[in-house]
């Protein structure tokens, strides 16, 4: 009786490309731009005597300042150093101003990281609306997963995504083959 050698292959041992949609922050680089406004803010001659500081937390940043024109002018510049850094400002949620004691304003600004299900809702829409046979998508706690056959058709919805105008960051990772 000859032998023959039958291997079994699992569903899992087969790659299918895909590639991981993220919403992510840098912190260093929120922290370093906080600081750099902060630096700004105590050397320029218009935020004299405003007390205009940015404090940093790990999920949100407090403003404040003497005057409401100066807490809106330190939100500015604190927008300047986030884009020098390369941090995307929609990952910034302003607050409403708040007034403080003497006539001072302070605001509080949530940092918004991850993917929600309703924006992972419409990637997973979008996804489809690309038409790109055999292409698919998966929400994954707050990332979102897209698989194909082809790599092609991958980097074709990559590059529709970078174009997309959501109202979170999007990045790109664990691109497999």
């Amino acid at each position: 009786m000859a032998r023959t050698n039958i291997q079994w292959v699992s569903i899992y041992d087969l790659s299918v490309p895909s590639f991981d949609i993220v919403s992510e922050i840098d912190l260093q680089e929120v922290r370093n731009a906080v600081d750099q406004t902060n630096r700004e803010a105590s050397t320029r001659f218009d935020f004299k005597g405003t007390d205009a500081t940015v404090e940093f937390s790990e999920k949100e940043l407090s403003l404040s300042a003497s005057t409401e024109d100066r807490l809106r002018a330190i939100y500015q510049l604190l927008e300047e150093k986030m884009v020098k850094r390369s941090v995307s400002l929609k990952t910034l949620e302003a607050g409403k101003i708040e007034e403080a004691s003497h006539g001072a304003a302070r605001q509080k600004v949530s940092l918004k990281a991850g993917i929600s299900t309703e924006v992972g809702k419409q990637i997973n829409k979008m996804v489809k609306e690309l038409a790109i046979k055999n292409l698919s998508s998966s929400i994954q706690g707050d990332q979102v997963r897209v698989t194909g056959k082809q790599r092609d058709d991958l980097q074709r919805a990559i590059a529709f995504f970078k174009e997309a105008d959501l109202a979170v960051p999007l990045q790109f990772t664990n691109f497999r083959d």
